[in-house]
C-alpha cells in the first residue's frame, strides 16, 4: 500500500510497504522481511519469521553435527568440517544467484552436493579452489559489495552475533570472504577422525549451545542493516547473513 512521507532529504515521496519472502527465489526459507520503501531506498524494515512449521524434533540440518555432539553423540571433526564446507557452499550459491552471477552459483551448488555425497576432499579440492579464487578476483563483485551492510565486530558482539558475521568485522564483501576462507579451511579438515569438541562449538552461522540460536541474532540485526539500503542491495545484505530459520524451530523444542 502506498502512502506519502518525508524521505531522508526532507522530500515528500510515495512510501510503499512491501513484504519480501517467504517464497522468493534464493531467499532464506520461511523468512519474511517487511520493508517501507521511498523511491528505491529502504526507510524501515521489520523481520517477521513466517510460519516455519512449528517446533521440530530433529536437528537443523546445517547445525546437526555440533548439536548432536553437544547431546553426547560422537561426531568426528571431519564430519563437522564437511557439513560446514557444504553449508557455506550452499550460502555462497544463494548469494551469487542474488548477485546475478548464475554460473558460479550453479557451480557452488554442484560442489555442495558433491561434498554432502561424501566425495573425497581431494576430488573436489581443485574445483573448490578454482571457484573461491575466481570470486576473490572479481572486481565487479567487489564493487557491488564493498561498503554495503557494514557490521563492525564490536557491534556484532554486542548484539550476540558470532560465527562468520562476527569474524568478518565489516561489510557484505568481508562476510563473503570469510565464507571463502572457511570453505577452504573446512575442505582441509574433512579427514580428521578426532572427536568434535563440545565446548564453545561453532556451527556455520555461529556459536551453538547458547540461550538463543545464532540465526536469531542474524535476524535481529537485519532491520538495522537494511535501513537506508537501496532495494537492490537489501537482498545482498540478507544473502550475506543467510539466517537459517530451522534453527529457531529446533530451539523452540529444546526450550519449550
Amino acid at each position: 500500500m502506498a502512502e506519502r512521507a518525508d524521505d531522508r532529504d526532507g522530500l515528500r515521496l510515495d512510501r510503499l510497504n512491501l513484504s519480501l519472502g517467504p517464497a522468493l527465489p534464493d531467499w532464506p526459507a520461511g523468512l519474511v522481511v517487511e520493508v517501507a520503501l521511498q523511491g528505491d531506498v529502504v526507510q524501515e524494515a521489520r523481520v517477521r519469521p513466517s510460519d516455519i512449521g512449528g517446533a521440530v524434533h530433529r536437528c537443523p540440518f546445517w547445525s546437526a553435527p555440533w548439536l548432536l555432539a553437544a547431546g553426547g553423540e560422537t561426531v568426528s571433526c571431519g564430519a563437522a568440517d564437511r557439513r560446514r564446507c557444504a553449508a557455506h557452499l550452499d550460502s555462497l550459491g544463494r548469494f551469487l544467484a542474488v548477485a546475478g552471477w548464475p554460473d558460479p552459483a550453479a557451480r557452488s551448488r554442484r560442489l555442495r552436493d558433491a561434498v554432502l555425497a561424501d566425495v573425497a576432499p581431494g576430488e573436489v579440492a581443485r574445483d573448490v579452489q578454482g571457484l573461491t579464487r575466481r570470486i576473490r578476483a572479481s572486481r565487479v563483485l567487489r564493487r557491488l559489495t564493498v561498503g554495503l551492510g557494514e557490521l563492525p565486530a564490536a557491534r556484532a558482539r554486542d548484539l550476540g552475533i558470532s560465527g562468520p558475521a562476527l569474524t568478518a568485522d565489516g561489510d557484505v564483501h568481508a562476510r563473503l570472504c570469510v565464507w571463502l576462507d572457511e570453505i577452504e579451511r573446512s575442505l582441509g579438515g574433512m579427514n580428521d577422525t578426532g572427536p568434535l569438541a563440545t565446548d564453545r562449538a561453532e556451527g556455520p552461522r555461529g556459536r551453538i549451545g547458547g540461550t538463543t540460536p545464532p540465526s536469531q541474532a542474524l535476524l535481529d540485526v537485519l532491520p538495522v542493516l537494511l535501513r537506508g539500503a537501496e532495494y537492490a542491495c537489501a537482498r545482498l545484505i540478507v544473502a550475506s547473513l543467510d539466517p537459517d530459520l530451522d534453527e529457531l524451530a529446533y530451539v523452540g523444542v529444546a526450550h519449550g
